[in-house]
């Protein structure tokens, strides 16, 4: 009996130790699927806040319940409701900007959100609430949370682009041969016709179907001065230089700056696009009330001016504005951020927010939008072919020599 003792201890403490690990794998893990725009949050990267991971510790710690949250980002409002339009995924939040709300809103893509689940939308900025938000409906209902916002301007490298040129601060620049294949254009179809638009003087919501062809036109005449299309991956070529003009986010004009104090920015004479990027749940989402608490502990001071110094876009929270911490961070990064941000420079310069486009007017967009695209292709296309037939036509020339010089040398060896 004694010998079979310790193999009983073994037996008992071995079936302890299955009955622990089984009940620690089988506590539950809710994944909570958040779908933002690239370089967006704080990410922890460079001794910054993670500010997922953040929610993750912070919810546990409430709940006792563990969540995961399972990040993914796009590059530009079309491919993210494509994605969710085609119900290939299923997200719980996701951060449209301002017109493609108000179209996900009249498609009832997504759900109303509840604000007293909420409570840190108090902290908002009234200029972004209620009858001021035109992306919203006109019933009770609330869609979004504003993020961030902003405008567009142009960036341009100092040490590359002449102090005449850029002193007309004009969209102009981004047409300038001077410097052709070191311009770059957004590679998404609102933000590039927005550009040409602006420039010639029209409504970017209110143009005619003439005035869309003009603007394509416009960018079709741009290309041979483009080096390429481009979103997340103007960062590296501003901040290394290897092109000198840009179309972008005044926040992201920053972040470049930081890396290449040649940069500088001006928000065009002519006109530009203001915006606004709002949290929102969809429709399909699978967990709304976990998807109330993320957005509430995005709004909360720590985290939004954690993710507002990551990403040097405008907060819409009186709390992160205000915070001392906050203006002397964005002072160190750049002299001009405030007022670049909140100052002068942002609210004398005309702007217009995009509103969603009629059926008719989308679907001409999306078309003008291709002939674009496939036209550069195509350009693109006839150069490669051009190389082609050249090259098979020295390679065959080549060989026809060969062969000649050979024959000949048989012929002259030849015993006459």
């Amino acid at each position: 009996m004694k010998k079979l003792i310790p193999f009983i201890v073994i037996i008992c403490t071995t079936l302890f130790a299955c009955l622990a690990l089984s009940s620690c794998s089988s506590e539950e893990v809710t994944t909570l699927y958040v779908y933002n725009w690239g370089e967006y949050i704080s990410d922890g990267s460079e001794d910054t806040l993670d500010t997922n991971k953040a929610f993750e510790e912070y919810y546990y710690e409430k709940t006792g319940k563990k969540v995961s949250v399972n990040y993914s980002t796009f590059s530009s409002n079309e491919s993210m409701y494509a994605k969710i339009e085609s119900g290939s995924a299923s997200y719980d939040v996701i951060i449209p900007s301002d017109y493609m709300i108000q179209r996900m809103v009249n498609e009832k893509m997504l759900a109303p959100l509840d604000l007293s689940k909420i409570p840190n939308y108090q902290y908002i900025d009234e200029k972004f609430k209620g009858d001021n938000v035109y992306y919203e409906d006109d019933s009770d209902n609330v869609y979004s949370v504003p993020y961030f916002y902003g405008m567009i301007g142009i960036i341009y490298n100092t040490d590359i682009v002449s102090e005449e040129d850029a002193a007309l601060e004009s969209w102009s620049l981004m047409w300038n041969e001077n410097y052709t294949r070191d311009i770059l254009q957004f590679n998404n179809s609102r933000d590039a016709f927005g550009t040409a638009l602006y420039w010639l003087g029209y409504d970017v919501n209110e143009a005619t179907e003439e005035q869309w062809k003009e603007a394509r036109d416009l960018l079709i005449e741009q290309k041979a001065l483009v080096q390429g299309y481009v979103m997340d991956e103007i960062f590296n070529k501003m901040s290394s230089g290897s092109a000198a003009i840009a179309s972008y986010y005044a926040g992201d004009f920053m972040s470049m700056y930081e890396d290449n104090d040649a940069l500088a920015f001006y928000y065009p004479k002519e006109g530009t696009n203001s915006y606004i990027d709002a949290m929102c749940i969809p429709k399909s989402s699978k967990n709304y009330d976990l998807a109330h608490e993320y957005i509430n502990f995005m709004c909360e001071e720590e985290i939004a001016v954690a993710n507002a110094e990551y990403t040097y876009y405008a907060s819409p929270l009186t709390t992160v504005v205000n915070n001392a911490g906050y203006i002397e961070t964005m002072s160190e990064v750049h002299p001009d951020a405030f007022e670049i941000l909140y100052g002068e420079k942002a609210n004398s310069v005309k702007s217009q927010a995009y509103l969603n486009l009629s059926a008719d007017n989308l679907v001409l967009l999306n078309s003008l939008w291709e002939e674009l695209k496939v036209e550069n292709t195509i350009g693109n296309g006839i150069y490669v072919c051009c190389a082609v037939i050249l090259s098979t036509i020295v390679v065959l020339t080549v060989v026809h020599t060969v062969k000649k010089r050979r024959r000949a040398k048989y012929y002259t060896e030849q015993p006459k």
